[in-house]
């Protein structure tokens, strides 16, 4: 492997001589990109990155995903190991309305506790 300009890439020991060239039109895998910005929180996904390989796809989203912010953790996932439902399945999600009960979202405690103040200093 040549020496590289950037110490970084030095540090990462990938095989680059092992990444076959490009067909003719043909393009890099698509990898999904999940970052974590502290222990324990749960990862969420913050983009894409085409790459080689996953070696590099890593190499890829630290660089466009992680030099900004807080990072602890970064996942890449080839986007053909994600599988999703179809939308002609939406059937399955049809109790979902039923079940608004469950989101703490749609409590107003906080609109009750702001009026009660605004009473109560009035």
């Amino acid at each position: 492997m040549k020496e590289s300009l950037d110490p970084r890439i030095n540090r990462t020991d990938l095989n680059v001589d092992a990444i076959e060239p490009l067909e003719e039109l043909d393009q890099f895998q698509t990898f999904e990109v999940f970052h974590q910005e502290k222990r324990g929180q749960q990862h969420i996904h913050v983009g894409i990155v085409h790459a080689p390989n996953p070696d590099m796809a890593l190499l890829y989203a630290k660089e466009q995903y992680a030099r900004r912010g807080k990072t602890v953790n970064l996942w890449v996932v080839a986007s053909n190991h994600v599988f999703a439902t179809d939308y002609m399945d939406d059937d399955i999600f049809s109790t979902t309305p039923e079940k608004i009960h469950r989101d703490p979202a749609t409590y107003k405690v906080m609109d009750k506790i702001n009026e009660y103040k605004k009473r109560v200093n009035a």
